[in-house]
């Protein structure tokens, strides 16, 4: 792993999944990987570069996903960026004052620890941290 933070992939939300893959599968040839179920949704991954896109689809009308579509419709949803460190980065967005959802981290998609920055703390762009 690299000391320079990146781009881990940008979180799409969609309304229909099957219809959203479409473009990656028939534009791009690209094949997600192993549906996955985090957060109340359903989540596709496709490898894309050094980067993956994850469209989300809602599993539930009370999660997050299903409430970002009702308020906003599909669209970019997160940017996830990779940090060497994940456990500093959030001492280091508490000390200056950042709200964060996630003041701990927890598991998501694959097993890896995340931790979600609120927007009001970004300029208006929900950030999501993983080492």
């Amino acid at each position: 792993m690299t000391d320079t933070p990146r781009i881990a992939h940008i979180g799409v939300a969609v309304t229909d999944l099957e219809a959203a893959l479409g473009f990656y599968r028939e534009v791009l040839g690209l094949a997600p990987r192993a549906i996955e179920h985090a957060d109340g949704a359903r989540i596709a991954s496709l490898p894309f570069g050094e980067t993956e896109i994850e469209l989300l689809t809602p599993e539930t009308e009370a999660g997050p996903i299903a409430r970002f579509l009702a308020k906003r419709g599909p669209g970019i949803h997160h940017i996830c960026l990779r940090v060497p460190d994940l456990d500093e980065a959030l001492r280091r967005c508490q000390a200056h004052g950042y709200h964060l959802v996630d003041t701990e981290p927890r598991r998501g998609v694959g097993g890896h620890r995340i931790a979600f920055l609120h927007p009001k703390a970004t300029s208006g762009i929900l950030l999501e941290l993983t080492e």
